[in-house]
């Protein structure tokens, strides 16, 4: 899912291209992403884009009259910036927003079909869509301090809970914890005020250190490419390889659909975290560290 550095690179390459030109006209793919139906999708068409904003994880187009489009990519959804009048790509086309400079595509590479589109009238109404979560980027140590312990919940669920942060998911929150080598389970309740202090920090840090790179690989050009996973990550999608700071095996808890990858030198101690599912397997055999975990047959790697 695109979060916030992705996000903010996708709004000031579409602010370029779009803010202060008409709407001409909105071609709706997969009737599924169309979650309003009054006012009317028809009623944006001729509007002036005035502005672009984010919501948590979604995008708010401002047009004239008192309109908006709040868009949420959800985990597949994607923009592609195309020539004008541009047809579609297939099975995973969602929309088509059409402008006299160009034609904004947005695809959903899932079958489930979770992005959506509202229409909405009025700027009190967008109040619904939005979970209240920290802007991180803005807000003090204090103000932090004050979100993250609201709720005793693990770093790696408070950080990505859209009540308590604003878009932070999976892929950052990994960084994250990584880079302020603290454990992805434990609570919140039971940082130390040196902790917070860093947490804050190294949040901020990751953030617009991956804002900075994303801005400079895209350029003037149009993100094509967004993705949870790049190379240059320190944990997030490297189950299995070497910290780049210690050189250990990267570890991974898997739960539901998402997986936290963490290094256990840098962040636990050498304590390896249990895997719900594999940990149910080996039960007694569960190794408590990562020497033991490197000497287990078929599951450890020696670096």
């Amino acid at each position: 899912m695109p979060e916030l550095p992705d996000l903010t690179i996708y709004i000031e390459s579409l602010r370029s291209r779009i803010v202060g030109y008409p709407l001409l006209r909105v071609r709706i793919k997969s009737p599924s992403l169309l979650r309003s139906f009054d006012p009317p999708l028809s009623s944006v068409e001729g509007k002036r884009i005035l502005s672009l904003e984010r919501i948590g994880k979604q995008i708010v187009w401002e047009l004239e009259d008192g309109l908006f489009l709040v868009i949420h990519l959800m985990i597949a959804g994607r923009f592609h910036w195309k020539s004008a009048g541009a047809g579609g790509r297939g099975k995973t086309d969602l929309a088509a927003f059409d402008f006299s400079n160009g034609t904004l595509l947005l695809t959903e590479a899932s079958t489930l079909k979770r992005a959506s589109l509202h229409v909405i009238r009025g700027r009190s109404a967008l109040s619904p869509f939005d979970r209240g979560g920290l802007e991180v980027l803005t807000a003090s140590r204090e103000v932090f301090r004050d979100a993250l312990l609201r709720e005793n919940h693990t770093l790696k669920r408070a950080l990505t809970d859209p009540r308590l942060f604003s878009a932070i998911g999976n892929a950052y929150s990994d960084e994250i914890l990584h880079a302020a080598k603290i454990s992805p389970l434990k609570l919140s309740r039971k940082l130390s005020e040196q902790e917070i202090t860093t947490l804050h920090k190294v949040t901020r840090e990751v953030l617009e250190l991956w804002t900075e790179r994303l801005r400079g690989q895209s350029g003037s050009a149009f993100p094509e490419k967004v993705t949870a996973f790049h190379p240059e990550m320190a944990v997030h999608g490297r189950f299995g390889k070497p910290c780049p700071v210690c050189r250990k095996t990267v570890q991974r808890i898997v739960y539901a659909a998402n997986e936290c990858n963490y290094c256990p030198r840098c962040q636990t101690g050498g304590k390896i975290l249990a895997d719900r599912s594999l940990s149910r397997l080996l039960k007694d055999d569960w190794p408590d560290s990562i020497e033991d975990w490197e000497e287990m047959p078929g599951l450890g790697k020696t670096l």
